[in-house]
């Protein structure tokens, strides 16, 4: 078994605890990792904070993530083999996060070489005739990144490489159930040319390391993904220190009357209970208007039906294990809280262990966990909706606003949808599960404050300086 110390500082330290990370489809050790300790956490924070009073130049800072796009493609099956393991994620899709990391570097990389103030045109006013004025954009400074473990490489990468590109040092906090490619991804970094102190990696079990972090003056912006919950305690705890936050989402997917029935049931599908349905923008609850309902739910059974559930390792693998048998056991306590209280399911069948099978309910009701909270879990609830408005109306009620998606055929409806359906983003004829790694990702209500995406994570990991020249 593999034995993991911390990254920091440009190498690997020594801790004096470590804990186990489990392989989660085969719920056996699969490392010792890293706990750090007071001291560890005071060394990371202090080799960041140092690291910024030495000049690392653009263009310097874009070709150590361009080399780390390309180093990273050359371990690519090492890192998705890990990601399987650690995260539970099917290898192919594992696969596709390792190459969507190397696109998140790339366009780390031109955030770097084109993030660029504006001139302020101050001559208009009266008495500044004789004056110029732009703006600068300049780093905040030590960023603490604390990251979940479903995506553990481009979500880190969403974050580590942005805040690279911008000139701020990193103290990157892993999720404790998948720290491990955190650490590997830290030696990509390092040998690909990012200097010492500007990446540092501290993993550990206990909620106190992050409060920790968080509560250090020394660390001057926070992005966090993860749960609302956590997110309101990070963002109380900042105080005005900047904190970016994408946290949950129950998101919701309109099959209207015009839909293209076999895609949306395919698409759905897949997007339902891939990956165990551990994605925050996983398509968790279903609008699907009167007239199509049957075809489309009988599509969707048959499509939910072809899924294969199974090991992550396997490349026919669609469905693979929750993260750890507490989450498992959490989502089957809310099926059956929701069959208990009505709900009636279509697709359905045991729990085992970490292994939950995808479940469709119907006759589901606004008041249940299941549509009234992030699932985060294989499961899905069908809606009959006679109105489109009705259906915008359901899913606006929900408190979180991260994605939605809509199936339509018609243009006046799908731009009703992006106009009305209070979130972040809306996919037309896709689910909501759908993101491209170069475009704003963020949600609106408690599904958090701030954009991802290089160059738009550039822009809120830097503040404006503006500069006025009396000539």
């Amino acid at each position: 078994m593999d034995r993991y110390g911390l990254f920091i500082n440009g190498q690997e330290e020594a801790s004096a605890a470590h804990y186990i990370v489990m392989h989660k489809y085969r719920q056996e050790p699969l490392a010792e990792v890293a706990e750090a300790s007071q001291k560890d956490l005071d060394y990371a924070v202090e080799s960041a904070a140092l690291a910024i009073l030495k000049p690392w130049p653009v263009f310097e800072r874009y070709r150590a993530l361009e080399r780390a796009a390309d180093l990273l493609g050359q371990q690519a099956e090492a890192f998705a083999r890990i990601i399987a393991q650690e995260a539970g994620k099917p290898l192919k899709d594992a696969r596709v996060e390792v190459a969507r990391g190397q696109q998140t570097l790339r366009y780390s990389a031109l955030a770097a070489r084109t993030l660029k103030g504006s001139e302020i045109p101050i001559a208009a006013n009266p008495g500044s005739e004789t004056r110029m004025a732009f703006t600068i954009r300049k780093p905040y400074g030590v960023t603490l990144a604390i990251t979940p473990f479903n995506f553990p490489l481009n979500l880190v990468l969403h974050k580590v490489g942005p805040a690279l590109a911008a000139g701020n040092p990193v103290v990157l906090k892993p999720a404790p159930a998948a720290p491990i490619t955190s650490l590997h991804l830290a030696r990509v970094l390092h040998a690909a040319g990012v200097p010492a102190g500007w990446i540092n990696v501290v993993t550990g079990q206990g909620p106190e390391i992050g409060e920790r972090l968080v509560q250090d003056s020394r660390v001057k912006l926070i992005t966090f993904t993860g749960s609302a919950a956590v997110g309101q305690i990070i963002r109380a705890q900042a105080g005005l220190r900047p904190v970016l936050l994408e946290l949950g989402n129950n998101s919701a997917n309109i099959v209207h009357e015009d839909a293209d029935i076999e895609l949306a049931a395919k698409t759905l599908a897949a997007r339902a209970y891939g990956y165990a349905g551990q994605v925050c923008i996983a398509v968790q609850r279903i609008y699907v208007q009167q007239k199509v309902w049957e075809p489309f739910r009988q599509a969707m059974v048959q499509a939910t039906g072809k899924l294969v559930v199974g090991d992550p390792e396997d490349p026919a693998t669609d469905v693979g294990p929750m993260i750890n048998e507490a989450a498992a056991q959490r989502a089957d306590l809310w099926y059956h809280e929701a069959v208990t209280a009505g709900a009636r399911p279509i697709v359905s069948g045991a729990r085992h262990g970490v292994m939950m099978p995808p479940i469709l309910l119907e006759q589901v009701a606004p008041s249940m966990r299941v549509m009234s909270e992030e699932v985060f879990a294989p499961l899905a609830g069908l809606v009959p909706y006679q109105d489109v408005d009705q259906a915008f109306e359901w899913a606006n009620q929900s408190r979180y606003g991260l994605q939605a998606g809509i199936f339509t055929k018609s243009l006046t409806v799908a731009m009703r949808a992006a106009k009305q359906l209070e979130v972040g983003g809306v996919m037309i004829n896709d689910s909501s599960s759908y993101r491209a790694d170069n475009m704003p990702y963020g949600g609106v209500k408690d599904s958090g404050i701030g954009r991802e995406g290089p160059e738009f994570a550039v822009e809120e990991m830097t503040y404006p300086t503006v500069i006025v020249l009396n000539l």
